[in-house]
């Protein structure tokens, strides 16, 4: 008999909505992976997937073996941590990776670097009638 088989019905259903939420993000990730055309979108469905998803596993872990040990199980706690700040972190350096290599390679569509600023004082055209007088000619 495993402590799980102990698990009472007011934290397997918890649990098990934990479970079923987490595992569901993560399938919608790696579905939108394979669906997704482009790079950019194929790089952000992963990313929430993973970390919402890794998420909801992880909080039925920690319910379910904290009530089975008789203690609070935390340690996953660290693998949540490392897996929701590692996988943004990745995310941003693949996109800038990839635009970086796409604004080499001159592909149309990439955002320009820097962005045009408007001015905040538009530059008047000269006024004809304010032009500086002609310099008077030299006697030679």
């Amino acid at each position: 008999m495993t402590p799980l088989d102990t698990l009472p019905l007011w934290l397997a259903l918890p649990v098990a909505l934990l479970l079923v939420i987490g595992s569901t993000l993560t399938f919608l990730g790696a579905l939108g992976l394979v669906q997704l055309k482009s790079f950019y979108d194929r790089i952000h469905a992963p990313t929430l997937g993973t970390s919402w998803g890794t998420a909801g596993i992880l909080l039925a872990s920690i319910c379910a073996y904290s009530w089975g040990a008789g203690r609070p199980i935390l340690h996953e706690l660290v693998i949540g941590a490392f897996v929701m700040i590692t996988t943004p972190v990745t995310l941003m350096l693949l996109g800038r990776a990839a635009l970086h290599r796409d604004r080499i390679e001159g592909q149309s569509g990439m955002p320009v670097w820097p962005p045009a600023r408007p001015s905040a004082t538009p530059e008047a055209a000269p006024d004809p009638d304010s032009s500086p007088a002609p310099a008077a000619a030299q006697d030679g």
